[in-house]
């Protein structure tokens, strides 16, 4: 039996797992000017993006299909 599922390739991977590596690879500015949403660009925290990110799909998708995009290269 194997534990991934190759039609969802975040299974197992947290948001907060996503942002953080995010902010490592490409630092706040980056993020705000890919995703323009305040958490991102003033005053930026994981714990103000989680909480934003949770409540708002659309972003949330936006920053889960970047992730996705950085882990294929």
């Amino acid at each position: 039996m194997t534990t991934s599922h190759p039609r969802d390739p975040l299974h197992g991977i947290t948001l907060e797992t996503i942002v953080k590596e995010l902010v490592e690879r490409y630092g706040w500015a980056e993020m705000g000017r890919r995703v323009p949403i305040r958490c991102f660009l003033y005053d930026p925290s994981i714990k103000s993006s989680l909480t934003f990110l949770r409540k708002t799909p659309w972003a949330r998708e936006r920053v889960e299909g970047w992730y996705i995009a950085y882990r294929d290269m």
